[in-house]
């Protein structure tokens, strides 16, 4: 399995050569924690998501990838913001390919399921929001949960 690498304004960053939409969930529970996965991929932390599938909606991509990655089914319910900076790419060791950023982050509620690890996550667990900060996680992702948390009614665009 290839590794994934992410570069954020880095003078070192290969070029993309492609954009793929994607689909994050900021999902929550009733005790306002947060559903993360530990990546087996770079090893961070992070909301559960992933690319679109042809024949699906960006909404369907965040409950079927949040499903495949955490065992937990979810219902969409806001949108936190687009998230398409230039300067944010991941590379894709296994194939060379290097994404541009293009993710859309939605809120959702639990609906079902059982936190389990999956191929792509080492680890599932609702975090509580104190834990935040001790966890390994890109400036990227880190940035779209502090969007989340800021609370602003106005979903990010950039």
């Amino acid at each position: 399995m290839g590794r994934r690498i992410d570069y954020y304004d880095d003078p070192a960053a290969p070029p993309a050569n492609s954009v793929v939409p994607s689909a994050n969930a900021v999902v929550t529970n009733d005790a306002g924690q947060l559903l993360l996965i530990h990546r087996t991929d770079n090893d961070n932390w992070s909301l559960p998501g992933g690319a679109m599938d042809l024949g699906e909606s960006l909404p369907q991509c965040a409950v079927r990838e949040t499903f495949e990655e955490t065992g937990v089914h979810v219902e969409v319910t806001g949108l936190v913001g687009i998230f398409t900076d230039p300067k944010h790419v991941i590379h894709y060791t296994s194939n060379d390919e290097v994404r541009q950023e293009f993710s859309v982050v939605f809120t959702a509620r639990p609906t079902g399921g059982t936190p389990t690890p999956s191929s792509e996550s080492r680890e599932v667990h609702w975090v509580t929001l104190d834990q935040l900060d001790t966890l390994t996680m890109d400036p990227s992702m880190r940035m779209r949960i502090n969007r989340y948390l800021a609370d602003d009614p106005h979903p990010h665009l950039g």
